[in-house]
């Protein structure tokens, strides 16, 4: 049985779909069994509770020939960072219990710097603790920039006809559809051997801009003169935390804006190893923004 961390979201559901196509047994663990019942009907076994908890996570664990593991995000923790050690942790000290040997963790683009990464951070540290394990064989993913944190920007595209956030213009940045990472997920938990500790980063045939993505997706939706804007930091963390977002994390989310716009944050992509995956902007902004951004015109 392959054990996947996460919900219904962009990467643990379709990992668990593909390798239930193989028909591969898969248990899915997280937080709230409604975002969990799609899954359960596609063959998984879902399992419910605390992510936090040790001995929780270590019996959703027990068995398994690999997990999958991932710290989820939670907007509104008063202190992200503690937040992510705590998850972290737990994630750890459940490998040590269940007898778990092989992991794939999902990590991030940055992540081999220690500090000045906003959330990447966190991950950096979550290597750290995953690295120390004894006689575990752990794969490390860094992924680059999600496609999907473009639909974002959908409301502000709508009212104010531009694509506004905290990220330079025009710093190209190593990007990624997360249905390839889920490819990769599944294909690694199932063919996983000996490693020891490795890292793969994973990104997009090319590196895209802000504005280069601005222009894409504005093209897709209709829109061929949509602009990005380099947004205020104060008023652009005021919007987020109008919408619930903590000022521990809009803090983190300025600082990791600031990141993707310096050259120490992609560095370790030239070293590798690094896989190049199909995916993109321009197939994401057909087949997924555009679809997105006409939804959100007809609920408006």
């Amino acid at each position: 049985m392959f054990v996947l961390l996460g919900s219904n979201g962009n990467i643990t559901s379709k990992a668990a779909r593909i390798l239930l196509s193989q028909g591969r047994k898969v248990r899915v663990v997280g937080r709230n069994a409604a975002s969990l019942a799609e899954l359960r009907t596609a063959g998984a076994d879902i399992t419910v509770g605390d992510i936090a908890n040790a001995s929780f996570l270590a019996g959703a664990f027990k068995g398994a020939e690999a997990v999958y593991v991932m710290i989820p995000p939670n907007y509104g923790a008063a202190d992200m960072g503690a937040f992510q050690d705590q998850v972290g942790q737990a994630i750890v000290d459940a490998i040590k219990t269940s007898g778990v040997t092989r992991v794939v963790h999902l990590s991030s683009v940055g992540a081999h710097l220690p500090s000045g990464t906003g959330p990447i951070a966190g991950l950096h540290r979550q290597e750290q603790r995953l690295n120390a394990l004894s006689g575990v064989d752990v794969l490390h993913l860094r992924p680059g920039y999600f496609f999907e944190n473009h639909l974002a920007a959908i409301g502000l595209i709508q009212t104010l006809g531009v694509y506004a956030d905290m990220t330079d213009s025009s710093s190209p940045i190593p990007t990624i559809g997360s249905g390839d990472i889920a490819v990769v997920v599944a294909r690694e938990l199932a063919n996983f051997g000996t490693r020891g500790k490795a890292v793969l980063h994973l990104h997009t045939r090319r590196d895209y801009t802000q504005a280069e993505a601005a222009a894409i997706l504005g093209r897709a939706i209709g829109h061929p003169e949509l602009k990005h804007v380099q947004a205020d930091p104060a008023q652009a963390k005021a919007g987020m935390e109008q919408h619930g977002f903590s000022p521990s994390v809009s803090d983190l989310f300025e600082e990791m804006s600031k990141a993707f716009s310096t050259p120490a944050l992609v560095a370790e992509l030239k070293v590798g190893p690094t896989e190049v995956t199909p995916t993109s902007l321009e197939d994401f902004a057909a087949g997924v923004f555009k679809p997105a951004f006409e939804g959100a015109l007809k609920v408006a």
